[in-house]
């Protein structure tokens, strides 16, 4: 049985979908992009600010359902320009010290609200 997951602690759903879905102890977080919760606006400043919100989006929804990062096992980054790879993987780090998750990195054509990071998330609990 699935179970939907919401949290006033990450940014509302802007389509059709839930901010994340558990299923037989997995959890499936959607691409969360850096809105702050708190005003419903796109952070300001560049990659490293966006990366950070999106991170904090990813670990209230990932609170919220009883998970931590440590149970994170895929992620899906999605940027907007390959060039924010590295300032963007220096936000990364900062939340999987130790036994990173796998992970996708790719820039695509564009992201919703000309946002320039969206990660997707998978935790599973151990």
């Amino acid at each position: 049985m699935k179970k939907i997951i919401s949290t006033s602690k990450a940014p509302k759903a802007i389509g059709p979908y839930s901010q994340a879905v558990e299923a037989n102890g997995m959890l499936f977080i959607s691409g969360q992009v850096p809105i702050n919760p708190e005003t419903g606006k796109i952070v300001e400043g560049g990659i490293t600010e966006q990366t950070e919100q999106v991170m904090q989006n990813i670990k209230a929804i990932l609170t919220k359902a009883g998970y931590t990062f440590d149970d994170v096992i895929k992620s899906t980054c999605l940027l907007s320009d390959m060039a924010n790879f590295s300032a963007m993987n220096e936000v990364y780090a900062n939340y999987y010290p130790e036994n990173p998750p796998a992970r996708a990195a790719f820039a695509v054509k564009e992201l919703p609200l000309s946002v320039m990071i969206e990660i997707e998330t998978i935790a599973v609990k151990q």
